[in-house]
């Protein structure tokens, strides 16, 4: 097995790891004991477990932009389209994969050190969203109001309603394929709703 691999297998144990149980949860042995490693073959490729969080959030992020910018390529150029898109391909893989979802949830748990480098990585992409819906609230095609605030309102109820599964629990919400696309249903229609121009 090539030296990447195990790098590679290591970023990939962690994130589900991180994303199921927490971050403060896992210890880097677990990590060590699912992969199948010794906890130093670990410690080689990531010295701390702050290195490896840190590493997760990069590889995460990176992630994340791809599938953004595949989203917002593939859709036409109406505004509410792209916004529906980018929800939809973010949704994606989170129904495959739910720990990426948790591990979004777990940015706002962590030390301020760590969930910088995580916003540090997302920022050219919240910059181009910001541009992007300024651009269209001077063409008319979304309702007028404050970019900065309508890109973290957009990310906080996507992100909000996807990974807080015990709220949707409260009010009768099932885990399963149906009502995960009749939750993405009810989401895009609550942002069209919002950002329709008046």
């Amino acid at each position: 097995m090539a030296r990447t691999d195990t790098r590679a297998r290591i970023l990939e144990a962690a994130t589900d790891l991180f994303g199921l149980r927490g971050v403060d949860a896992v210890s880097l042995d677990v990590i060590a004991a699912e992969v199948g490693v010794a906890k130093q073959t670990l410690l080689y490729w990531f010295p701390s477990k702050d290195d490896l969080v840190q590493a997760v959030l990069v590889h995460t992020a990176l992630q994340l932009g791809v599938v953004i910018q595949a989203a917002i390529r593939s859709s036409t150029d109406d505004p509410l389209d792209r916004i529906e898109a980018v929800v939809k391909a973010v949704f994606r893989p989170a129904v495959r994969r739910p720990s990426l979802l948790g591990l979004i949830r777990e940015v706002s748990r962590l030390s301020p050190a760590l969930g910088e480098r995580f916003s540090v990585e997302l920022k050219p992409l919240v910059d181009r969203a910001v541009i992007y819906l300024q651009s269209e609230m001077d063409r008319g095609r979304i309702r007028r109001a404050d970019p900065r605030l309508i890109a973290a309102l957009c990310y906080a109820t996507v992100t909000g309603i996807a990974t807080e599964p015990e709220v949707l629990r409260t009010v009768g919400w099932q885990t399963n394929t149906v009502e995960l696309r009749k939750l993405r249903s009810e989401l895009l229609a609550f942002l069209r709703a919002a950002l329709a121009p008046a």
